[in-house]
């Protein structure tokens, strides 16, 4: 008899502040999935002169690897009573084996560097390459304020994994079943309501002062996409709202006091760097909850 394998929540660490608050969001996804956690540092190899040349491979520090690695599974089995952390060294260009490693999991988690309170995303190199090549979902997680540090370990605190509301951002031109599917789970697991926000390009359609559309002609078709998954979550309560022009800065305004901001990301084929799209470009910098990005067609 076969059996399903179970896929993990990945979390990229490499010891910073940003990825403690990442890997501790993680840990209580990972718990509230019922699936592992799996905490993996990757790394460059140093350049070196000459010696591909002479057929040497010049390792990073393995032992400082491994004992970040294990001071950290320690530190989140401490604090996530009934978690079960594996870890792994991925030694290469960090954005290709994270993107790898989340390709293996139910999600890829990262670390940003906040920008402040009201601000967002300090969006690095690395995790720009990695959302922007990543096949399954990436969650970005902004450090905050530390409490005090417990046995040695600063302990970052991020935004709450549950409670408060869970936002998504809807495109009408070409809604996907994955983002909401996403959205909807996310809302239903925490026990939490789900804000369904769409942005209209046109300031000709009737809004009120904060750029709500509340006319039938523009909520009724956002109506139409959500009544499937109303009707397989029964439990999580919906609102949604129809807003007037960019979409990006209205998702920021409604996310402000939400546990989790969802946002689609269109795979385009053969499109190089790291381009993400603007609506999750605005969002990754000036969201303040953590912010998923779902990859879809």
């Amino acid at each position: 008899m076969s059996t399903i394998p179970v896929r993990p929540v990945v979390v990229g660490f490499d010891g910073s502040r940003a990825a403690c608050a990442a890997a501790d969001w993680a840990a209580h996804e990972a718990l509230l999935r019922q699936v592992p956690l799996r905490l993996v540092h990757a790394w460059e190899q140093p350049i070196v002169p000459y010696a591909p040349l002479a057929g040497v491979t010049v390792p990073s520090d393995p032992k400082r690897s491994a004992r970040l690695l294990t001071d950290a599974r320690v530190h989140l089995s401490r604090r996530h009573p009934g978690l079960e952390v594996i870890t792994d060294r991925l030694p290469g260009d960090p954005a290709t084996a994270l993107a790898a490693a989340g390709a293996d999991g139910e999600m890829l988690v990262l670390g940003s560097h906040g920008l402040g309170r009201t601000a967002g995303f300090l969006l690095g190199s690395v995790a720009r390459a990695v959302v922007a090549r990543a096949e399954g979902p990436v969650v970005l997680v902004r450090a905050t304020d530390t409490e005090k540090p417990e046995d040695g370990v600063q302990k970052p605190v991020t935004g709450r994994n549950t409670g408060g509301v869970v936002v998504v951002g809807v495109d009408l031109d070409s809604p996907d079943d994955t983002v909401l599917v996403f959205a909807f789970e996310a809302a239903a697991r925490r026990g939490t309501a789900l804000r369904v926000v769409h942005g209209r390009g046109s300031a000709d359609e009737p809004a009120d002062g904060l750029g709500l559309a509340e006319t039938e002609s523009v909520t009724a078709p956002l109506d139409d996409v959500l009544r499937p998954w109303q009707e397989k979550f029964p439990g999580v309560p919906v609102t949604a709202q129809a807003v007037i022009g960019q979409a990006g800065t209205h998702l920021v305004d409604a996310s402000r006091d939400a546990v989790l901001l969802v946002v689609g990301r269109t795979v385009r084929q053969g499109t190089l760097g790291t381009h993400i799209g603007p609506v999750t470009d605005t969002v990754l910098r000036h969201a303040t909850p953590p912010v998923a990005v779902i990859p879809h067609t």
